[in-house]
């Protein structure tokens, strides 16, 4: 008797990534989830890498491992595959802080974000 296997969060011809703990702004990060967004996956992995963006090399990671998850968990072509979604989200912000005229205190924030990608498998139109 073992425990019943969790069911799918996405659809059989989908994998998804997520990465946690991203060191930017979602602001910042979300101008690359627009920039790959509904595109084939060969097309993307060009874009991100050889974006001038910093964090870029972190998403082209994460891309890479949602197209291993689709090809290696789920047993999808990797031809066909699509970004089909890719959306940010806010993380933890660190509160610092650096000493101002007259005794004063001024806040400065670092703002982690984090990323999910979906990809999807769609057969291409002859």
């Amino acid at each position: 008797m073992g425990k019943e296997k969790n069911p799918r969060r996405v659809a059989d011809n989908e994998a998804r990534s997520k990465l946690r703990m991203l060191r930017t702004s979602p602001q910042k990060l979300n101008l690359l989830a627009q920039l790959i967004r509904g595109k084939k996956v060969d097309k993307a992995l060009n874009e991100l890498t050889f974006s001038q963006k910093r964090i870029a090399d972190d998403v082209r990671k994460c891309l890479q491992s949602a197209i291993a998850n689709a090809e290696n968990n789920h047993n999808l072509d990797v031809d066909e595959l699509v970004v089909a979604e890719a959306y940010v989200g806010k993380n933890l912000v660190m509160k610092r802080g650096r000493p101002r005229a007259r005794g004063r205190f001024g806040a400065l924030r670092k703002p982690f974000s984090e990323i999910t990608i979906i990809v999807r498998q769609v057969e291409e139109q002859a």
